[in-house]
């Protein structure tokens, strides 16, 4: 019999997803994958009744329905100040998740290099192994993950194609500043690369923090591929709508790319979240204040465990050192926590190039209710070191 590819072999499954599955069998709270475990705004869930009785069950135009994208492109350019032209410029896609494999797909080819932040998103290794392009990783040196500035002209430096920026980043929670960026951005112009964002998290954001677009710096727009979701913003992960934005020149080809991928993201739902991207400016303070508070529940019972974590800056997830409870097997740590202590963790080892067993990533987009329940289960952790025998 013939054998499967070389790339399929390269990485695994999800460890993400797999910490939910782990979940469910221990009937551990999962603090593990990323989605709010509360509804959509009522309006939003609405608009998705009607899209169905309006009878939007046929394909939409593959690269978006018409009133998505202007809708999307007035959002765009109230946060960004950027000029976007609806007609030429965006290509919605099944969530980020499909936005970064069509952006990776659109400017590199196999032999290419791509740098990124480590740690990282899981799916952007993968990401690079499916485009047939090698990974270049450079560090985000913790406990305040950041980057080295010598060390990222140096993975500049060896010829890459593209940089992936993920801000404000998961899993470690780091919102870049200004002058990071600016840093990066005078590199991709020095080197002539490509940089693929994903701002997934853009409006969560935390202790008086902005968020700052890297297509809006000077001169960025032309080579910057902009990925993001309405999936985090609009609690609507298993709705899967994404998009990408970028020159018209580029998006020309990202949607032939879409096109064979997917074909198109749901109909209805497209239709139906027009409704919340037209939702006044006061909703994405209030989505930000409401995340915060969650945040400092969690990290509020964090802080009795005695355990070192880095307090996010933004996104919704938090990185924490399990190494005092004595495992040298990550994946052995989360499991073991979703089965004695009754919350699943995901283990860090699945957002670094390199054996790291030390960290696991908790999710706090979650209800108060949750969080206070996971947060009393999570006390036991002060029990120590012995707990891992």
């Amino acid at each position: 019999m013939p054998v499967t590819s070389r790339r399929s072999a390269r990485f695994t499954e999800s460890l993400i997803r797999e910490m939910t599955r782990v979940a469910r069998q221990h009937n551990a709270i999962n603090l593990a994958q990323g989605f709010p475990d509360g509804d959509p705004p009522p309006g939003l869930v609405q608009a998705a009744k009607d899209a169905m009785d309006a009878g939007r069950h046929q394909y939409a135009i593959t690269w978006g329905a018409p009133e998505l994208r202007e809708a999307l492109a007035r959002k765009l350019n109230h946060f960004t100040g950027l000029p976007v032209d609806p007609q030429s410029d965006l290509v919605v896609t099944c969530g980020a998740t499909e936005a970064m494999m069509v952006a990776m797909m659109t400017v590199c080819d196999p032999g290419d290099r791509v740098g990124l932040f480590s740690p990282f998103y899981e799916n952007y290794n993968a990401d690079a192994i499916l485009t047939g392009a090698t990974p270049v990783h450079v560090h985000l040196h913790p406990p305040e993950y950041r980057f080295d500035p010598a060390e990222l002209r140096a993975a500049f430096a060896t010829g890459l194609k593209a940089f992936i920026l993920c801000n404000p980043s998961n899993p470690c929670g780091r919102v870049f500043t200004r002058d990071e960026l600016l840093q990066i951005a005078a590199l991709a112009e020095e080197f002539d690369t490509f940089v693929i964002t994903d701002e997934v998290y853009e409006h969560i954001v935390f202790d008086g923090r902005g968020h700052v677009y890297f297509a809006a710096l000077p001169g960025m727009a032309r080579r910057t591929l902009s990925c993001s979701s309405l999936s985090k913003t609009f609690a609507i992960t298993g709705w899967r709508l994404g998009y990408v934005h970028a020159s018209a020149d580029i998006i020309a080809q990202a949607r032939k790319i879409h096109d064979f991928l997917t074909v198109g993201a749901a109909a209805p739902l497209q239709h139906a979240v027009v409704t919340a991207l037209n939702f006044t400016p006061d909703y994405y303070a209030a989505l930000a204040a409401e995340y915060a508070a969650q945040r400092d529940i969690l990290c509020g019972y964090l802080d009795q465990t005695g355990l070192h974590y880095t307090r996010p800056e933004g996104a919704y997830f938090v990185m924490v050192d399990v190494s005092p409870l004595g495992f040298t097997n990550d994946l052995d740590c989360a499991q073991w926590m979703a089965r004695q202590i009754g919350v699943a963790p995901v283990p860090g080892s699945s957002f670094f190039p390199y054996p790291e067993n030390r960290y696991v990533r908790l999710n706090f987009a979650k209800r108060p209710a949750t969080l206070h329940a996971a947060g009393e289960r999570l006390l036991r952790l002060r029990a120590g070191p012995q707990m891992a025998q």
